[in-house]
């Protein structure tokens, strides 16, 4: 991986009436933003960039319920059809750093997408203020359309005829920690599933939903969760309760001593690069493992 800013090429496949079809659908979101969330500002020094030497890489438009919503996809570059990997943005939605783990899955031989799952409701990138964010976008995307929006992801991988559906793996971050999970109970197709501190509680922006720990009784996939010791976020009393509820399964949970939540963003203070590459390494071998 090398640390120079990549080309955001022209959106693929668009049309010339699709903006049009996005306005009158309601989608308030037709296009990925350029870079990093406001909110995610400053970008540390250390973010890293990865190329799309050997790759291909796009922006895409995803056709789900009601509209067509914006995406990113990215596969290698050569001939046949590649395993699958739905990659679930964090609470800051589909920006650079979810981009770049797209490409870094495609340089490992994935068909990897990531699709804008706040779309309908607003465009996360424009907010300054977390709790801002939280309260007048995140809160207003319900699960069901998550979860729908996800399936088409999927609808869309298979239509491009460089992905194999087949072998599908999903992976989350943050807020799409948690969608992982929800996802590997919605969806047992799913061969893999790794969920990057995801909350297993009630969420802050809607306690009212469904928790991880609800869900569990319907769990199939295998899902390996990565938790860090230090994390304002998820309790360890929550991680421990769930690692006595995966207690014979073959899903496993990871917990990091000493590092913060969104320890792989690597363009966050959070940050940290031994757990990061040691937490990568075992998705990718998780997936494999797992027939992804």
């Amino acid at each position: 991986m090398t640390r120079i800013p990549f080309d955001h090429r022209p959106a693929f496949p668009v049309t010339s009436s699709q903006p049009s079809l996005l306005d009158r659908r309601g989608f308030l979101m037709t296009g990925l933003a350029v870079g990093f969330a406001v909110a995610a500002q400053p970008v540390m020094a250390q973010a890293i960039h990865t190329d799309s030497d050997g790759i291909i890489a796009d922006e895409v438009r995803i056709p789900v319920a009601g509209g067509m919503m914006p995406g990113y996809h990215a596969y290698p570059a050569g001939g046949g059809t590649f395993p699958t990997v739905l990659v679930i943005q964090e609470i800051f939605g589909v920006h650079e750093h979810i981009r770049d783990l797209v490409r870094r899955l495609a340089k490992q031989g994935y068909y990897a997408v990531s699709a804008e799952l706040y779309a309908r409701q607003g465009d996360a990138s424009k907010y300054s203020d977390i709790k801002d964010l939280i309260t007048n976008l995140v809160s207003k995307v319900p699960d069901e359309q998550v979860l729908s929006d996800l399936d088409s992801a999927v609808d869309f991988a298979r239509s491009t005829g460089k992905a194999d559906v087949s072998r599908l793996g999903v992976t989350g971050f943050c807020w799409g920690g948690r969608a992982t999970w929800l996802y590997a109970v919605h969806n047992p197709k799913v061969k893999a599933a790794v969920a990057w501190y995801g909350i297993l509680g009630a969420p802050m922006w809607n306690p009212k939903s469904t928790t991880v720990f609800a869900q569990l009784p319907k769990l199939k996939v295998p899902v390996l969760a990565y938790f860090g010791e230090k994390d304002g976020f998820i309790p360890l009393s929550d991680v421990e309760k769930l690692k006595t509820a995966l207690a014979g399964t073959p899903s496993q949970a990871k917990v990091y001593p000493g590092v913060e939540h969104g320890f792989n963003a690597d363009y966050r203070p959070s940050y940290n690069a031994a757990a990061a590459k040691d937490a990568w390494a075992g998705m990718l071998a998780w997936f494999k493992a797992n027939g992804v």
